[in-house]
C-alpha cells in the first residue's frame, strides 16, 4: 500500500479537505476584525434559530471553533483518511465523507430537537417568546438567563455547531472495520488494536452523550451519527461488492 510522505503526494480529496478547512479557519480569524462572524454564518444552527440557513448543513463541517479543534480533526483525517482514500479511490472516499458528515448532523439535530421540545414544554409561553426573540442578543452580550431551563434552551438554540468531527469519527470507524487488527498507539506508547479502540471510543461517546453534562459543549451524538451512518454505508457496500459507488 502506498503511504504518502509529503503534502504534495497526499490523495486529492484529503489534500483539498485540509486546504479548505485551513483556509476557512484563517478566514474566520481574519474577518472577525471587520465584524464578520463566519461561525454564525456557516455554523449549524437549530431550526428555531433566526440564524438557521439550509447551507449550514454542509458548511458547518468545514468550520472549527479553535486551533486545537482544527488540529486534532485534521490530524485524524490525515492519519486515517489518506489510507482509506488510497484503498477506495477519491470518489468513493468523498461519498463516504459527505454521507457520514451529513449523518452526524442529522443525528445531532434530531437529539437536539428532542431536548429542545422537552425544555419548551417546561417553560412558560410568555418566557419562551422572550427567549426566542431576544436569546441571541443575550448571548452576544456574554450573558444568559438566570432561569436554568431558559439558559439551557437558549444555549441549545443559539449556539452554532461546527467541526468535521462527525466525518472523522466515520473515518475512524471505517479504519477499524477495514483494518481491525492494526495496532494503534495511545499517547504513542500504549498499543491497542484498531477494532478495540473504535469500540471503546464509541462506547465513551455514547456514555458522555447520555450523561448530558451541562458543562460539556461537545456534540457527542454528532460523533455517534458519523459512526452510525458510516457503519450502515460500509455494510451496504459490503452487501453488493460489485457496486463501487
Amino acid at each position: 500500500m502506498h503511504r504518502p510522505t509529503s503534502f504534495r503526494e497526499l490523495p486529492e480529496i484529503i489534500k483539498n479537505l485540509l486546504i479548505i478547512n485551513g483556509l476557512l479557519f484563517l478566514a474566520t480569524i481574519s474577518l472577525e476584525s471587520y465584524g464578520i462572524d463566519l461561525t454564525q454564518l456557516l455554523g449549524l444552527h437549530q431550526f428555531q434559530s433566526e440564524d438557521f440557513m439550509p447551507h449550514q448543513l454542509i458548511t458547518h463541517f468545514f468550520m472549527h471553533g479553535n486551533f486545537t479543534h482544527l488540529f486534532f480533526n485534521m490530524f485524524a483525517l490525515w492519519m486515517f483518511g489518506k489510507i482509506l482514500e488510497n484503498v477506495w479511490g477519491a470518489k468513493r472516499f468523498l461519498i463516504y465523507y459527505m454521507i457520514t458528515a451529513l449523518g452526524a448532523a442529522a443525528l445531532h439535530l434530531g437529539v437536539s430537537q428532542y431536548e429542545i421540545m422537552s425544555l419548551q414544554s417546561q417553560i412558560n409561553p410568555s418566557d419562551l417568546n422572550i427567549l426566542l426573540e431576544n436569546g441571541r442578543n443575550v448571548l452576544e452580550g456574554n450573558q444568559n438567563y438566570t432561569n436554568a431551563l431558559m439558559g439551557k434552551l437558549n444555549l441549545l438554540i443559539n449556539t452554532p455547531t461546527v467541526g468535521a468531527s462527525g466525518a472523522v469519527f466515520g473515518i475512524l470507524l471505517a479504519f477499524g472495520m477495514l483494518f481491525p487488527n492494526t495496532l494503534l498507539y495511545i499517547y504513542f506508547a500504549i498499543p491497542i488494536k484498531a477494532k478495540y479502540f473504535v469500540m471503546i471510543y464509541g462506547a465513551l461517546e455514547l456514555y458522555l452523550g447520555l450523561s448530558n453534562n451541562p458543562a460539556d459543549n461537545v456534540a457527542h451524538f454528532a460523533h455517534l451519527g458519523g459512526m452510525l451512518f458510516g457503519f450502515i454505508l460500509l455494510k451496504y457496500w459490503q452487501k453488493d461488492r460489485n457496486t463501487f459507488y
